[in-house]
């Protein structure tokens, strides 16, 4: 809670005085109260995000902030994973920029909204990872140092520079792939701006019974969802997919992630086809 000013409170209690018929004694006149404090705006960007270079993964210590085993936020518990190695996941990323620009992350460092970082809800800080843009290719490679974003199904949070390079702060969100990165490993740039953009899905469920997910696509086409059907398993997979779509917009996904929910089906994620 934000205390009241203090010229605030001496008003109060020379109402409060002046109601109960009480005389005042005449004081020496006190100085003026210093203005509250102004906050500095950030810099302006920079004249072209393109020249930024991307983050360079390197090996480092995990942070001594930031890493807990796990963590609560708006009644929802995240588990920190433990190593960030393999991790491929697609979904929604947003940007975040002025508000929290040189405010503390959960590392311990200060947000540079014009740096090459990110936060994730559960990869381990740092973490360098490739952020690909669905719509159009275009690919940045980040450094985690901070937790977030806690906002409906959201993925990931760029910094202004990183989101810029991947022609996404008009919309301010896209569809996304984020894919982790050791260093020292090469990167194999799985796309470019020239690949034309994938198919994608809203993956409700995989089952190893063909049975199971049989039931889960009545129960989708039962509620109205027409979109949903199942994904025999591929090669080197023993999992029956149940999908939705195709999806070609963040309020697509947002729509069918709501009607799942809605229906008790949780934590729907992207799919390529």
């Amino acid at each position: 809670m934000i205390a009241p000013h203090p010229r605030g409170r001496l008003a109060v209690a020379l109402g409060a005085l002046l109601a109960g018929g009480c005389s005042m004694v005449a004081h020496r006149p006190q100085p003026p109260l210093p203005p509250p404090p102004v906050a500095t705006p950030p810099p302006p960007p920079p004249a072209d995000a393109g020249t930024v270079p991307d983050a360079v993964p390197r090996a480092e210590a995990r942070s001594a902030h930031g890493n807990p085993p796990f963590y609560d936020v708006l009644g929802r518990r995240y588990f920190v994973l433990a190593s960030a190695e393999g991790y491929v996941e697609r979904g929604v990323a947003s940007w975040y920029g002025p508000g929290f620009h040189s405010g503390s992350t959960s590392s311990g460092e200060a947000y540079d909204m014009y740096g090459m970082t990110a936060a994730h809800k559960t990869l381990p800080l740092p973490t360098y990872a490739r952020v690909t843009n669905l719509r159009n290719g275009l690919s940045v490679v980040v450094r985690i140092n901070d937790r977030g974003p806690f906002v409906a199904n959201r993925l990931i949070d760029l910094s202004y520079t990183a989101a810029a390079k991947l022609d996404m702060i008009r919309d301010g969100t896209t569809l996304v792939e984020v894919r982790s990165l050791t260093p020292g490993v090469p990167d194999v740039l799985t796309r470019s701006a020239e690949s034309p953009p994938p198919a994608l899905y809203v993956q409700a469920g995989a089952f190893a019974d063909a049975g199971n997910a049989q039931r889960l696509l009545g129960r989708l086409r039962g509620a109205g969802l027409s979109s949903a059907f199942v994904v025999a398993p591929q090669t080197g997979s023993h999992l029956y997919r149940v999908r939705l779509g195709p999806v070609a917009s963040v309020a697509e996904f947002d729509q069918l992630a709501a009607r799942l929910t809605a229906l008790g089906v949780a934590d729907a994620r992207l799919a390529l086809d």
